[in-house]
């Protein structure tokens, strides 16, 4: 299987599996398996064995959805950011925001105060011409 075979796989594995472990059913079946396990308890004279029967499922399920859901989660980021760019390119944005994703926390955290400075001094602007507009109606 080539590589772009294996992604291609993976990728449509991990989206059916996103879906199926997000649907309350799931949840319901869950909770039902932990319910048995609570009340079988008893019968095995709550052992270590019995312990580790929900401490290695829970801990292999966990593990396993970590990569499952990390594969989802980086896919819709890189499909949002498709689509925030393409906003950014047809619109009289400022096309230096393609991309930034890439830049490093600084950059991006420098990047973000300037836009908060600017936004505040838009409000500013806009605040001034609502209020002389209203002074001038009266």
């Amino acid at each position: 299987m080539s590589e772009h075979a294996t992604s291609n796989f993976f990728s449509k594995f991990a989206s059916a599996v996103a879906e199926w472990s997000g649907r309350p059913a799931t949840f319901a079946t869950a909770v039902a398996l932990v319910l048995v396990w609570a009340i079988s308890g008893p019968f095995f004279g709550f052992s270590e064995t019995w312990q580790l029967v929900i401490n290695t499922g829970t801990t292999i399920i966990t593990f396993l959805m970590v990569f499952v859901l990390q594969n989802s989660q980086n896919r819709d980021g890189k499909a949002l950011q498709a689509k925030l760019d393409e906003l950014i390119l047809t619109s009289q944005a400022q096309n230096k925001f393609v991309g930034i994703e890439k830049l490093g926390e600084d950059e991006l955290r420098d990047l973000s105060r300037k836009l908060a400075e600017k936004a505040d001094c838009v409000e500013g602007v806009a605040d001034q011409r609502a209020g002389g507009e209203s002074q001038l109606s009266v």
